[in-house]
């Protein structure tokens, strides 16, 4: 089979389209014929060498895809709703940019109605991050205020979109004014320009003195400390990835006096279970709302895996930032 893997550590260009041997399933995993392959910021961790290969999973990177179940235990995918021949998208520990990829059946999910394959592959790393982050560990509630750091990421407009139809308010931060202008569109009720504008101030203008309720956090770094005196008091603080550094200053006098929570994952090395847990919250929660269109997959721009340097392309645009939405690899078209 046809796969995208990292040469080397270093520049999108270590990216290179190669041969390799396809996956065989092992009990409790489904093979898929890829058609669509989601990119995402951890991809580019790896390709860096910042984002180690969980043991006994595939160097291949990509964490999300969708396509066709060709191969699995017919009992096992039965359990799950599915079986062979199903079109689904399914979260992966690594492998995904491939044309074949192994994924545990509990972490498949099918293709919401009305929805293509290149769509799909774009929503299960996002999705199944949101939920567990905003939802089961940052506990958003209805009426509650969110504030999102990276409005327009891949994970930003999934956040801002989830939030909103849970009934929540979604502050967003952008760095630009058309970026501002796409979160809003997406639904939040305000948006911040972090280049122009101080977002803690402007959030505490917003609700009025109180805070937010809950912070979805990619930065870290210095962010923390602002981000500790703009919340509510009972907030939860909730960090996902540290692309401002991973050194933070935290005013504890405040974290006592507000009854703050400072919390934080990587869904990755999480084991299978876990995972099954959060497909079948999406499933449930997430899904029927996906093929109501109350919840859209954003897709910036779609790259062609029959191109030699699309892998490179992909992470060169996730790296600039000037995206808005997902990127997605595609590797063959929709089937029959």
């Amino acid at each position: 089979m046809q796969a995208i893997e990292i040469s080397e550590f270093g520049a999108p260009e270590v990216l290179k389209l190669v041969e390799r041997a396809k996956p065989v399933p092992v009990a409790g995993e489904a093979l898929i014929r890829v058609h669509a392959s989601g990119v995402n910021r951890p991809d580019v961790l790896q390709r860096k060498g910042h984002y180690p290969v969980p043991a006994g999973v595939s160097d291949i990177p990509g964490l999300e895809i969708a396509g066709v179940i060709e191969a699995g235990e017919p009992q096992a995918l039965a359990a799950q709703g599915l079986k062979l021949g199903d079109r689904i998208c399914a979260l992966v520990a690594g492998g995904g940019y491939a044309q074949w990829c192994v994924a545990p059946i509990a972490q498949c999910l099918p293709v919401p109605k009305g929805l293509s394959l290149s769509q799909a592959a774009s929503l299960p790393e996002t999705f199944f991050t949101v939920w567990s982050n905003v939802f089961d560990r940052g506990l958003l509630k209805e009426g509650e205020w969110l504030l999102v750091q990276g409005g327009t990421s891949g994970i930003g407009v999934t956040a801002i979109q989830m939030a909103k139809a849970m009934g929540a308010h979604v502050i967003a931060t952008a760095g630009s004014l058309a970026k501002c202008d796409a979160c809003l569109a997406l639904g939040a009720d305000h948006a911040i320009n972090y280049k122009t504008q101080d977002f803690a101030q402007e959030v505490l203008s917003i609700t009025q003195g109180r805070g937010v309720n809950v912070i979805l956090d990619m930065v870290a770094g210095d962010y923390v400390a602002k981000e500790i005196e703009i919340l509510a008091e009972d907030g939860r603080l909730v960090l996902i990835a540290v692309q401002g550094g991973v050194k933070s200053q935290v005013n504890a006098g405040l974290v006592l006096r507000k009854r703050l929570t400072l919390t934080g994952s990587t869904l990755r090395p999480r084991d299978v279970a876990f995972k099954a847990q959060i497909a079948q919250k999406l499933h449930q929660n997430v899904w029927p709302l996906l093929e109501r269109s109350v919840i859209k997959p954003v897709l910036f721009k779609t790259f062609e895996a029959s191109d030699a340097g699309a892998g490179a392309q992909a992470h060169a645009l996730m790296e600039s930032n000037e995206h808005i939405g997902k990127i997605v690899i595609h590797w063959l078209g929709e089937p029959n």
